[in-house]
């Protein structure tokens, strides 16, 4: 039994494909079958149930997933151990960000890190926050930034900053005559959302609940195709398909000019999102912790349209 079996055994239980599992441990199908065939022979019992469509945990199959979890959790806190005896900030370090915030952020925090920090390797990468939140876990990334509420067992989570949302439309929409705009003023209008799997969409329907009946009746409210960005949404925007909610870091990212889409805040209470830094409260380099933290707030306080501190 080894680690990277246990690896390929954690994975494929949350894929249920063995395809996506191997992509995923960066392996080819045929040798993470193997290798799971392989401990189901040493063990004696049959780990999986397996057919055309579909990979699932036998019931023993499940208790052992779960156990291998752990070993793999407590495997990366040996290595945050040791990594502690070295230079905190000479080792990479590996961070992540949810797809909402780290198109938006990335660019600009990670020049205010190099100069602080110019002999740590930086790896950085999107997912969403059930994706990166496994990661953490299992001490493939070293620290997140995701968007509150977040909570997780032996997890530090501190908030960074708060966001505003805001209305993108073009310049000729009728709401643009508006100064501030309620939620209310959206009825009847056509409004862009992310698909479901971003925590985003569901903070906008939170903020924004008189759209979740013409979500479901897809009259006016409509889902961007699965796997689009707040990106694509302003494309959508531009394209005059509609209008979007958007957090102000990316409705104000400079690809269109303002004579053609243009922003309005939403009258108070206006709803804003919380942006947190998330990391292992057994992570033992709290000066590489601290100088990201430094890197997110100084490049924040030089940006003139990303809100507040928290």
């Amino acid at each position: 039994m080894t680690l990277t079996e246990l690896r390929y055994i954690v994975t494929l239980a949350q894929e249920q494909h063995f395809g996506r599992a191997a992509e995923r441990c960066f392996v080819s199908q045929p040798t993470l079958s193997i290798a799971v065939k392989k401990l189901e022979e040493e063990l004696g019992v049959a780990l999986f149930e397996r057919s055309k469509s579909r990979v699932q945990t036998t019931p023993l199959g499940d208790q052992i997933v779960t156990q291998a979890q752990l070993v793999l959790e407590q495997t990366a806190a040996i290595k945050d151990i040791a990594s502690a005896g070295k230079d905190q900030l000479s080792s990479p370090l590996h961070v992540g960000a949810i797809f909402t915030i780290g198109p938006f952020l990335f660019p600009h925090f990670i020049p205010e890190l190099q100069s602080i920090a110019s002999e740590m390797p930086l790896y950085v990468e999107e997912g969403y926050t059930a994706t990166l939140r496994q990661r953490l876990r299992k001490g493939e990334l070293d620290a997140i930034i995701v968007a509150l509420p977040f909570t997780e067992p032996d997890v530090v989570t501190q908030p960074l900053y708060d966001e505003p949302f805001v209305v993108l439309m073009t310049a000729d929409h009728p709401l643009s005559k508006l100064d501030a705009i309620s939620p209310n003023d959206l009825d009847g209008h056509d409004v862009l959302l992310l698909g479901e799997g971003h925590c985003f969409r569901d903070q906008v329907l939170e903020a924004c609940p008189n759209l979740q009946p013409s979500l479901e009746n897809r009259s006016h409210t409509r889902t961007a195709a699965e796997g689009s960005s707040l990106d694509t949404l302003r494309h959508m925007v531009a394209s005059g398909l509609g209008i979007t909610i958007l957090p102000m870091s990316a409705a104000v990212a400079p690809q269109y000019s303002t004579t053609m889409m243009v922003t309005r805040p939403f009258a108070d209470p206006a709803p804003s999102r919380t942006v947190a830094l998330a990391w292992r409260a057994s992570f033992p380099r709290h000066k590489a912790i601290d100088v990201l933290r430094l890197a997110i707030n100084q490049c924040r306080l030089g940006s003139p349209h990303t809100g507040s501190e928290a």
